[in-house]
This record gives structure tokens, sequence and C-alpha cells, in this order.
């Protein structure tokens, strides 16, 4: 590996890095950011998906402008922008303007997150590319765990505010690396912007986000459900703009591929699971189990140590051996860890009842991540890398955003155990789908 391609490779790591952690420390501090701005529980579900929808809705028109624009171009773009709103998130007086930022911050999020797979995929051979990509998935899967433990310190020794302040001095290292460090890339023919397909897209998962978060609150009333019908109406429509469109912003043949289709099949029953246990378990270990905010998230450090020590040779055996195995048996290992959590309650030890839970799933994660991410970024050309970095990125991030809007659906105290019924069973899920789509390559030798 060159001097240039370990900076490349470092860059997509922070860029992807502090995205993730930013997401799940967000998560964790959402009671004290309900407490000093007066939010209800709709209002911290915004706050993660109003975040959310942004990335999710424009994360495919960030993954085509890079392959139409330049790909480093609009990654230094999005890693600017993140670290403007970032700060503006810090400074929001209210709830309905950290809201707002937050949309905002997702905006520049979807310009980052699908260009560090598509920089990768076209800054390294093909005989590196498996062991870069291994390597960002891993420490990709670092930052989602570490995130609570750091975030649980920022927020008890400072404030709330710094888990966005603390993004400012990490764009800037990013920059300056991916500056020095990526080859410009784009594709080699000339396309054009789907705007339709963008705003089909943007329509379709706001309506869908609003009428599930909003709807317990109105009681399923005729304009929720009219917006709710809005946002399949327009899902539809979008899938058959983008099979008419001249250059879509999603290539539906890409979907031709056995492995492709499969693994993001499988990544939206497996990140929806994900997203939804994070961000109940790290709320209910305060609120249930009566842990600083601090304690939640040291609590989660098991998952960090797993992916840390066992990512990349994961990543190693899934490019030599293929990724069945690995996709099957992971979820669903990740599954029964969720599910050991049921009914988990005040007065349980963390030794004898949430670390070995948390091992399990961990065990289980490690095993999925870096193999998903092989299966989708090998499954295409390097000219479709951008756009199929956005396919997988957008269904994760659409799973995450409808399960998290969808949590609430039986009432605020409801929300634990039937969010570990089912994620869990979304993750369990998973593993069945890739058993039955997922077909290995030959082994290289």
């Amino acid at each position: 590996m060159t001097h240039r391609q370990r900076l490349t490779l470092i860059a997509t790591i922070m860029g992807s890095g502090i995205v993730l952690i930013d997401s799940t420390v967000v998560n964790l501090a959402l009671p004290h950011i309900s407490q000093q701005l007066h939010g209800n529980f709709a209002d911290l579900q915004w706050i993660v998906d109003g975040y959310m929808l942004s990335l999710s809705s424009l994360i495919l028109l960030g993954g085509s402008l890079g392959d139409i624009l330049g790909r480093k171009r609009i990654y230094l773009i999005g890693l600017s922008g993140f670290g403007v709103v970032s700060l503006l998130c810090g400074l929001a007086p209210n709830m309905s303007v950290l809201i707002a930022m937050r949309a905002l911050q997702g905006v520049f999020g979807a310009l980052l997150v699908p260009g560090a797979l598509a920089i990768i995929n076209t800054n390294f051979p093909q005989k590196l590319r498996g062991k870069a990509i291994g390597q960002w998935a891993a420490w990709s899967g670092i930052a989602t765990a570490i995130g609570p433990p750091l975030g649980g310190y920022i927020v008890d020794a400072l404030s709330w505010r710094w888990i966005f302040y603390i993004n400012i001095p990490l764009v800037i290292i990013c920059y300056v690396l991916a500056k020095a460090g990526i080859t410009e890339s784009k594709d080699e023919y000339r396309r054009t912007i789907d705007y339709r397909g963008a705003g089909l897209a943007i329509v379709a998962l706001a309506s869908l986000t609003f009428g599930l978060i909003e709807g317990p609150v109105h009681h399923w009333n005729g304009w929720i459900i009219a917006i709710l019908l809005l946002g399949v109406t327009s899902f539809g429509l979008f899938i058959v703009a983008e099979t008419h469109s001249k250059d879509p912003m999603v290539k539906l043949d890409l979907f031709a591929s056995r492995n492709f289709t499969g693994a993001n099949i499988s990544t939206f029953a497996m990140y929806g699971g994900l997203s939804g246990f994070i961000l109940a378990l790290v709320i209910f270990l305060q609120t249930g189990m009566h842990y600083s905010t601090f304690k939640a998230g040291v609590s989660l450090l098991p998952i960090t140590a797993i992916m840390f020590s066992l990512s990349g040779r994961i990543g190693d055996l899934s490019a030599k051996y293929g990724s069945r195995i690995f996709m099957t048996v992971g979820p669903i290992i990740a599954g029964v860890g969720m599910l050991s959590l049921l009914n988990l309650k005040p007065g349980n030890s963390y030794v004898g009842h949430i670390l070995p839970s948390l091992l399990l799933f961990g065990a289980g994660l490690v095993l999925t991540v870096s193999p998903l991410t092989i299966t989708v970024m090998s499954s295409v050309s390097g000219d479709e890398s951008g756009i199929a970095s956005g396919v997988n990125n957008a269904i994760s991030r659409v799973a995450g955003l409808i399960v998290v809007a969808f949590l609430g659906i039986l009432g605020a105290a409801h929300v634990y155990k039937f969010t570990i019924v089912l994620c869990s069973s979304l993750a369990m899920t998973a593993g069945i789908l890739a058993y039955v789509l997922i077909r290995n390559p030959k082994a290289q030798s």
C-alpha cells in the first residue's frame, strides 16, 4: 500500500467514522437534550429521524453526484458542510432549531457517506481492495461502538452540545488528509443529475417517516393515513421514474446481480434491527436501569473490543472464502444477543445479565459487517461503485429511519420490549435471507 493510499484509507475511515460516531453519540444524549430543551418522545424521534431522513433521501443523489462531478470533490464538500452544521447544532437554542439543523447535517452526510466506499473502490487496485474495504468496515463498526462511551463522557463532563463541537477538529484533520491523499475520479461518460428521482425519494421517505412518528400522537386519523399513502405512492412513482430515466439515480439493473440484491435486502433487515436496538438500549440503561450517561456508554465497550479485535480478520476470511456463511450466522447470533435482553429490569447486574448478551451481539455484528460490505462492492464494476455504495448506504439508513419511526407505535411505555422483539426478529431474518440469496464466488487460493 502506497503513502497516498494510506492517507486515502485514513481519510475515508475518518469521514465515515465522524458520521457514525455522531449518530450513536446523539442517541446517548437524548435524555439530556429532552430535559434541557423540554422535548417529548416524538421530539427525540425527530432528532434522530430528521437527520436520517435527509441522509437517507439524498444519499443516492450524493453517490450519483460523486460519480458525475468527481468523488473527491463531493467528499470534500460533504466534509466541510458537516463541520459547519455541527457547530450550528451545538448552538441550537431550542428543539425546533436542533431538529432543523440535524436535518441539514444529514444533507451533507449524504454527500460524505457514499463517497468513502466509492473512493476506496477507485483508489485501490483489485488485489488490495478487499483488504481496504475490510479495514474500512472494521473501523466503521468500531466508530459505531465507540460513540456511546465517548459521548457519555462528553455529556457528563461538559454538555450535550459538545457532542457536536467535537466534530469540528475531526473534520479539519480529515479534510487535510483527504485533500492530500485521494486521487480524483469520475465516470468516463457524461451523465445528468436525476432531480426527479431525488424529489420523489424525498417525498416518499418524508411522508412515511412523518406518518409513522406522528401517527400514535394523532391516533392515526385521516390525514395521517393520507400522508402514509402519499409516501407509498411516491415510492411507486420513484421506481417507475428510475426505470424510464436516461441517467437514473438508482440503476435498477444493478439488482440483476443476485449478490447485490441479496446483500441489500439483508442490509435492510440487519441495519434496521441494529439502529433500533442501540437507540432503545442506551435510553433504557439511563431511564430504566438508572445508569449515568457515561456508565451507559461504557457498558457498550465490549462491542468495540470485539469489532477492533476481529473485524479485519473476518474481512480477510470473507474475501478469501466467501461471505455467505458469515452473513448467515452473524445476524442470527446478533439477534439472539438482542433477544436475551428482553426481560432486563432494574436491579439486574451488568456482569450477569447485560455483558453476556452484548458479547453475543458483538460476535454476531463482527461476523456480519465486513462480509456484507465486501459482497456489495464486489458485485459491481468500479464505474458503478459510487451509486452501489449510495444504494447500500441508503438502504441501511432507510431501514434505521423506518424502524426508529416505528418504535413508538404502541406508545412510549412499551418502546423497549417492542424494540427488542422487533429488532431481534429483523436480525435473524437477515441471516436467513443471506443463506437463501447470497452465492459465494469461486474461493481464492
